[in-house]
């Protein structure tokens, strides 16, 4: 294959070195967009609009908080993907035995099912407010999600997601609509403070659900294996940064958005349990056009998260078992990589249309799950970007790395550990104040 995605394609003359950069970029870029926009997904959705519609603008600084991380933690997988040419799981498998690659394997299969459980919920609740069947948007989201991966192009794959990715532009539209106050998005934006009410229950599960749905396992996983498949090089990594920073940044943009039309329901003292509903009961404030907007971006967030998170397993235990395992092959060359594709995105599909499925249980079992897996794949992540046979001394963790990552790995575990907590001790925090 001549053309590896970060040389001009022939016929392309390129005139100056500006052009050429624009160029490369654009070949370059994808990877970090689709890793961060697809975790703006139904969780998040659901996640960030009830912050809004719980405590209004009143958590958007840490959207900004977590801006940093998210973008350090990519980065170091951005590195490690071209460094080795190889995903996530086979470099766990290969580099600490089989006991540790199984235990990180089984933890993201389960985590990445019980989430897709979630997408094609979202899906279901955002089809039945809209007048459609569940028994038959289902079933159509499942085969598009099929259908997107097995024409064995990369590209193809990759462009259509990306346009899934620019879709969720709309959540700025949407936030316009919603008329929030100028200052309060500002000084809620810039200055950390702890919401009226005080610490409860209620906001500590809501903060640790923020963290959890702005930086999850899977991302570490897909990216990788999507560096892998596109073939980036070294000569490519300031580009893949830039790709990863710019993801990072309007992936936490459309989140406070979400936020945002959250807090019109804040506003207008609107209960609801799902974005769905909220979409419903919001009609007489912002009318119909507005709730089909959030319609449709609640199933664009749901088919996003859907295939980057299905491709994420797919890669991840194709992998670990020495099967062929990338977008460019056909369906023949690669059989087993698009069959555990299809078969997380059918099964998960399928758990959704089963009458009184306990989707609840299962959403709350999410939360928990990538909670306590997370601190441990970012050890693993940090472990590996100080190996300088891996990376040499010029790609390797810089002191000042190492710093920020341990910091981040102990707040996040701590973080797990109280939600953990909080599940098995309902106790633990006050309940929410009246207000």
């Amino acid at each position: 294959m001549t053309n590896i995605h970060n040389e001009p394609p022939s016929g392309v003359r390129v005139r100056s070195r500006r052009a050429r950069d624009i160029l490369t970029f654009l070949m370059v870029a994808g990877p970090g967009l689709i890793v961060m926009e697809a975790d703006n997904d139904a969780g998040a959705v659901s996640t960030y609009m009830q912050a809004g519609a719980q405590y209004g603008t009143h958590l958007l600084w840490l959207m900004f908080l977590l801006l940093p991380i998210t973008y350090f933690i990519q980065e170091m997988v951005v590195r490690l993907g071209i460094a080795t040419g190889q995903g996530h799981a086979a470099m766990i498998y290969h580099r600490f035995g089989k006991w540790w690659g199984r235990f990180s394997l089984f933890d993201l299969l389960l985590v990445n099912f019980l989430t897709l459980v979630t997408e094609f919920a979202a899906i279901s609740l955002a089809a039945t407010s809209a007048g459609i069947r569940p028994q038959l948007a289902v079933p159509l989201a499942a085969g598009a999600l099929i259908a997107l991966v097995v024409t064995g192009s990369y590209r193809f794959w990759e462009r259509m997601t990306i346009v899934l990715c620019v879709l969720d532009v709309s959540w700025l539209f949407l936030a316009y609509l919603s008329h929030p106050s100028t200052q309060d998005v500002f000084i809620s934006a810039v200055r950390p403070h702890i919401p009226p009410g005080g610490l409860t229950s209620d906001l500590v599960f809501l903060v640790i659900g923020i963290v959890g749905t702005t930086i999850a396992p899977w991302q570490l996983f897909f990216q990788q294996s999507c560096i892998a498949d596109k073939k980036l090089r070294f000569r490519d990594l300031k580009w893949a940064r830039l790709d990863t920073l710019i993801g990072a940044c309007f992936t936490v943009v459309v989140g406070g958005c979400m936020m945002l039309v959250g807090d019109l329901g804040f506003r207008h003292h609107i209960d609801f349990k799902d974005p769905a509903q909220l979409a419903t009961q919001l009609i007489p404030i912002a009318g119909p056009v507005f709730k089909n907007f959030i319609l449709l971006m609640m199933c664009n967030a749901a088919v996003l998260g859907a295939t980057a998170i299905s491709l994420a397993s797919a890669w991840a235990y194709s992998e670990v078992n020495g099967w062929r395992h990338s977008l460019q092959m056909s369906f023949h060359r690669a059989p087993g990589f698009y069959i555990v594709y299809a078969l997380c995105v059918m099964a998960a599909g399928g758990l959704v249309l089963i009458p009184n499925a306990p989707l609840q249980l299962i959403i709350v079992g999410v939360q928990v799950l990538a909670g306590v897996m997370l601190p441990s794949a970012i050890i693993f992540l940090q472990l590996l970007l100080n190996d300088r046979e891996l990376l040499g001394d010029e790609f390797v963790n810089k002191p000042w790395n190492n710093i920020i990552n341990w910091i981040i790995i102990v707040v996040l575990f701590i973080l797990s550990l109280v939600l953990a907590a909080q599940q098995l001790v309902p106790s633990l925090f006050p309940t929410s104040s009246a207000s």
